[in-house]
């Protein structure tokens, strides 16, 4: 299978990189471009086999799966100067959340789909979310389903829950770094202990609970029993959480789904559907 990744930005890397770390594809059969030719340029200095074209059309021509991997705003111009080259047996994939599988469907007649990734596959870990369009073919869904368990594990998701299931896999790294980069900081602000020892053992805390989690020791509310005994620290501990943190997470989704819904007018306003 010939692997076309369209935009070569921070995800698009990201899944290039781990789609070769992971042995789901070999350089040699991936071919990638990007409106700024050295970020491309810059791939195949890591990954020599790969090779780049100058142009979105050339990328699609040569390739089996075509990956675009551009701002939702870019995709519908870009599916348009596609169109011409991308045969009924060719996959194309969107990577980007506000672009739904009824638009892919309604701008092409091959098949599509949709794949959000997560940082997390770099590590190949983590979760791929993935929708099928209805003229999918049951072999490019085992195609894809088997690209995708190289490097996370794929879980297919009705459209209703794409926002809050791309918070929770796409987003929630930066979200979850954010707090855990607060808690160092607030460590090193009311203790004795450096940033740099406190970063190390909040890394290494995480990778730790991270493992427990993995390897289904416990779970999140039977890990908190297991720590939080009863009148010791860690119960002092959760009561500040508890009477402080509120109704953030709620805020968090719904500027979330506020932000979403601007970017699907936009997209509406291009493909003239929902």
């Amino acid at each position: 299978m010939k692997i076309g990744i369209i935009g070569t930005g921070n995800m698009g890397r990201i899944l290039a990189e781990a789609l070769i770390d992971g042995n789901a594809v070999s350089p040699s059969s991936m071919i990638v471009t990007n409106r700024t030719l050295m970020k491309a340029a810059d791939l195949k200095k890591a990954f020599p086999g790969i090779t780049v074209e100058s142009s979105a059309t050339e990328v699609a021509e040569q390739t089996d799966a075509i990956f675009v991997c551009v701002k939702p705003h870019d995709v519908y111009p870009l599916l348009q100067e596609l169109k011409p080259v991308l045969t009924e047996d060719k996959c194309v994939i969107s990577i980007t959340s506000p672009i739904s599988i009824q638009q892919l469907e309604s701008a092409l007649t091959c098949s599509v789909a949709r794949a959000i990734p997560s940082i997390t596959n770099r590590a190949l870990a983590g979760v791929s979310l993935v929708s099928y369009g209805t003229r999918c073919s049951n072999t490019w869904k085992q195609g894809l389903d088997q690209l995708f368990r190289k490097i996370s594990t794929p879980v297919e998701i009705d459209s209703n829950i794409t926002r809050v299931a791309s918070d929770i896999v796409s987003c929630g790294p930066a979200f979850f770094s954010y707090l855990s980069q607060q808690f160092i900081l607030a460590a090193v602000e009311k203790t004795e202990i450096d940033y740099d020892t406190a970063t190390k053992l909040t890394s290494e805390m995480l990778i730790g609970l991270g493992e427990l989690l993995s390897k289904e020791f416990y779970t999140l509310p039977t890990l908190i029993e297991k720590v939080c005994v009863k009148g010791g620290i860690t119960g002092e501990g959760i009561k500040v959480l508890e009477s402080e943190l509120g109704e953030i997470f709620e805020h968090l989704f719904e500027a979330t789904h506020g932000k979403f819904e601007d970017d699907l007018n936009k997209t509406r306003e291009q493909f003239g559907t929902d």
